[in-house]
């Protein structure tokens, strides 16, 4: 599902979304009805869009989280569409818009898109508002201003400032995409990542005995990683993609190409000891405890890693583009 922003009157729609700070969301308490305005309004939407994703959200579920009914709320806002622009700027308050830069932009930088991408999994449903029509509020605004901010003190152009920034942006939205959609994976299939990988893997082996000809790279990458102790979706499932003397776990089909379990809590080196790789846990709240962790899907640890990984090749190719442009 993909929603298109700003599919509403704009003189609207931006003057409510420039005229005030966010509202304090909260939990409905018993006792009397609160008071409506747009800001209660708006923090109902963004609790059920949490809780049940765009699909679930309309007027009548935010009434009813309200206990009124759908047609009070139009009296603050016209519709769905404008709801959604409001929720999207307003819930990009919970970003920080201060960095130190005493260690350096590569740090700050490398701040800023571990809670970018903990912002969107506790919000996936952002990740449905389309770059294509950007909300174009205060508070999605300064999540370019800040890395903006951040960039400046690298000493680049502002034209490939701009373009970094784009390249940052995509990098973690995409990564927070693929987390989001491995932990729904078995909920809306109604098939485990094991059962799925070991059926695959099963028929991959009848019909491509020959896979491991037809693709070298791909078999030499698994046979590498298998010789550095690397675990894919094949080996949990009790069995590899290709049978046969000598055969590597093959991942040509597998998108979860990449190194083996990650060390979900280990140490970033792009920022020091005791900073946790981001892995859909908050840095802010902490790390999840050990079981929480080995019951999540692999393809979120390995999304995690990934994340590690080409945040630290994107920053490193910072560095060289700043030492050609000195």
């Amino acid at each position: 599902m993909v929603v298109y922003a700003g599919q509403n009157d704009p003189a609207w729609s931006m003057s409510r979304l420039w005229r005030s700070a966010p509202a304090e969301r909260s939990r409905p308490a018993p006792g009397p009805k609160p008071g409506l305005s747009l800001e209660v309004i708006v923090a109902a939407a963004i609790d059920v869009a949490d809780r049940d994703g765009l699909v679930g959200l309309s007027m009548k579920a935010v009434g009813q989280r309200l206990g009124r009914t759908a047609m009070a709320l139009y009296t603050y806002v016209p519709g769905k569409n404008e709801l959604i622009d409001l929720m999207h700027d307003a819930v990009h308050a919970e970003l920080p818009d201060d960095y130190d830069l005493g260690a350096g932009w590569r740090a700050a930088t490398t701040t800023w898109a571990r809670q970018l991408l903990a912002f969107h999994l506790r919000h996936p449903w952002t990740l449905q508002v389309s770059y294509a029509r950007p909300v174009l509020g205060p508070y999605e605004q300064n999540v370019v201003e800040t890395l903006t901010r951040i960039l400046r003190e690298s000493g680049l152009p502002a034209r490939t400032i701009r373009r970094v920034s784009g390249v940052l942006l995509h990098f973690v939205r995409g990564t927070a995409q693929t987390i989001a959609e491995a932990r729904l994976a078995a909920a809306e299939t109604g098939t485990s990542d094991q059962e799925w990988w070991s059926a695959r893997s099963a028929q991959l082996a009848a019909v491509a005995p020959d896979f491991a000809t037809r693709f070298p790279a791909l078999t030499w990458l698994a046979s590498q990683e298998q010789a550095e102790g690397a675990t894919r979706p094949a080996d949990a499932a009790g069995g590899s993609a290709v049978d046969g003397a000598g055969a590597p776990v093959v991942d040509g089909v597998d998108p979860q190409v990449g190194a083996g379990a990650p060390v979900v809590d280990g140490v970033d080196p792009q920022v020091g000891a005791g900073a946790p790789v981001v892995d859909g846990v908050d840095p802010q709240v902490g790390a999840a405890d050990d079981s929480a962790i080995d019951a999540r899907p692999y393809l979120e640890h390995e999304t995690a890693e990934m994340f590690a990984t080409g945040l630290a090749v994107l920053l490193d190719g910072i560095e060289v583009t700043i030492g050609r442009s000195e």
